[in-house]
Parts: C-alpha cells; structure tokens; sequence
C-alpha cells in the first residue's frame, strides 16, 4: 500500500471509524457487521451513501492497520476527511459497534480511548455517548 491513502468521504470516514472499531480486537463480528449496516441505512448522516463504497473503505483501513504506522495514517485519513463538528459523531459510532455484541474487551477500549484522544472528544461528551451506547444495549 501506497503511503499516502486514498481521500475519503465524510460518510467514508464514518465507515471507516466504524469498521476499524470492529477490527480493533482483530475479530470482526457478525453482529459488529450488523449494526454498521443497520446505521449507514439508517441514520441521516448516510442520507444518499453508495453502500457500494463500503468494501473499497473496509480494505482501505484494513491495509493501514498492516502499515507500520497505519494508525496514525488512519487517524490524519479521518481528521483530513471529517469536519471537526462531525467527530463526536464518529466517535458514538464507534462506541455503537463497540457495544455490538454485549462485551468490550480490552483492545476496544484502547481503541476506543485512542478515538477520543486523537478526535480530541471532550471527556464529558464521551461519557455521555458512552452512557448512551450502553443504555441502547440493555436488555430487561
């Protein structure tokens, strides 16, 4: 892989969080798979996304996450293609696909706390979509 990535998308780049959140513990999940699928159809912020583009952005982040430096080369692809008002909402994406599956292991929270760091999430916001995500999860 070429050491510049491709540019992304704003929508691409929230893909991208997401699909790197479920291979952040190097298993990506059926019920990871799931859940991006069922918020690129259905959230405003896909409004029009060609799902098409969705393989194209799952190697490309794969292909960093081979690359030396490939999670600093993933973190400038998403700050260079999402609008800074835009990062909180990758952010409770992440923290979405995270949940997936009822269990965060250790490797998701490292990635999920490196997220915050690097989209410099407000630790006050975090809890928040953090609480969210686990509120959405809960079962009776």
């Amino acid at each position: 892989m070429p050491k510049t990535p491709p540019s992304l998308s704003a929508q691409d780049a929230l893909v991208a969080v997401m699909i790197a959140t479920s291979a952040s513990d190097r298993n990506i999940k059926t019920s990871e798979l799931v859940c991006i699928e069922s918020l690129v159809d259905g959230l405003p912020a896909f409004a029009e996304y060609d799902k098409n583009r969705f393989q194209h952005v799952s190697k490309t982040v794969l292909d960093l996450f081979e690359e030396k430096d490939g999670l600093d080369m993933f973190f400038g692809l998403i700050r260079s293609s999402l609008p800074e008002r835009m990062f909180e909402t990758a952010y409770a994406l992440a923290c979405e696909v995270a949940a997936a599956d009822g269990r965060l292991g250790e490797d998701e929270l490292i990635f999920l706390r490196e997220i915050r760091y690097e989209l410099s999430i407000d630790r006050l916001a975090a809890a928040a979509i953090e609480r969210g995500a686990r509120a959405r999860r809960l079962t009776p």
